[in-house]
């Protein structure tokens, strides 16, 4: 394990196109399906509304992602996430009803009992008792571009076989219009490596480095395949047209951040690269530069197989 390189933390900076997509509605209203739309402010001051997908979405596609890969992969689960439920290790009954006392013991368990809680984040609420687990992973809403993004609704018809004259046709052949939205969205993301098994409590890691490698590698790969295979809304007759996926990967091997910049902004992976050079650069902070989505899965494959999740030896003393 010496020989992988050590990443504090990883940001993904980049504009995603996507075409003939509904992936994030806010509900219906009679037989129209409403669409998400955000306020978004140009560079000029502009105000425009423009369609998004907000990032719980795209943090659950990624936990989901993640759950199959750990499941696959024989990776600690408590009893919730095994099912892949919402409230996680609240589900767990063996775990809520014999808490520790202190805290940090608490989120000690928890991060040894399941790798989907360590990575992805809960809150152990119990009485007067809540203890957070802080995500691992941070998603920012994924927003179109100003003047780059269009969202047009579809009239459909729900045929049916039955057949009992023009009423009952008329009944059992509901209208209703559904939304598609296509064009360039603005994608950002942050990872905290680091915190892979890491007890903010105690300011201690809970697993050993055998331990939090798999976890590492499954977060990794669970990033990749977000962005590969986007879940959401609709995608029984509306699966997205990927059409391109091109931004920059800001890897840090040391404690400094890795950057980013919105990609709303023209320009944006100059000013990623920008930042990165005055904080430090060097070996310290790596930029990864990606024109179309295969650069984008390459990039990925080599960090899943030549690095490992950094250490905060400072603070644990180890």
């Amino acid at each position: 394990m010496t020989d992988l390189e050590p990443v504090f933390s990883l940001s993904i900076s980049g504009r995603l196109t996507l075409e003939m997509h509904s992936l994030n509605n806010e509900g219906g209203e009679g037989n129209q399906t409403m669409t998400r739309m955000v306020t978004v402010v140009d560079g000029e001051g502009n105000i425009h509304k423009v369609n998004a997908i907000s990032g719980d979405m795209f943090k659950h596609i990624q936990a989901q992602h993640f759950y199959r890969l750990a499941r696959e992969r024989g990776l600690p689960l408590c009893a919730g996430c095994t099912e892949f439920r919402s409230d996680r290790i609240l589900g767990d009954a063996q775990f809520m009803g014999a808490l520790p006392t202190k805290d940090e013991e608490t989120l000690n368990r928890l991060v040894i009992m399941c790798a989907v809680d360590d990575a992805e984040g809960t809150l152990i609420a119990k009485g007067t008792r809540s203890i957070p687990r802080k995500s691992v992973a941070e998603f920012a809403w994924v927003v179109g571009l100003p003047d780059k993004v269009r969202t047009d609704t579809y009239f459909h018809v729900r045929y049916a076989s039955e057949r009992g004259g023009p009423e009952a046709e008329r009944a059992a052949q509901p209208i209703f219009h559904r939304p598609a939205s296509s064009g360039v969205y603005a994608a950002v993301a942050t990872f905290e490596m680091a915190r892979i098994g890491f007890n903010d409590i105690s300011q201690e890691y809970a697993l050993s480095e055998e331990q939090r490698l798999p976890r590492y590698r499954t977060l990794v790969e669970s990033i990749l395949f977000t962005y590969v295979e986007p879940n959401g809304a609709m995608r029984g007759t509306q699966n997205p047209h990927i059409a391109g996926f091109e931004g920059v990967i800001t890897v840090s091997h040391s404690v400094l951040p890795a950057p980013t910049i919105s990609p709303l902004a023209d320009g944006y992976e100059e000013q990623v690269a920008a930042i990165a050079r005055a904080l430090g650069g060097g070996n310290k902070l790596q930029t990864l530069r990606f024109a179309n989505m295969s650069e984008f899965a390459t990039y990925m494959s080599r960090l899943l197989q030549s690095t490992r999740p950094y250490r905060l030896f400072a603070m644990t003393g180890g």
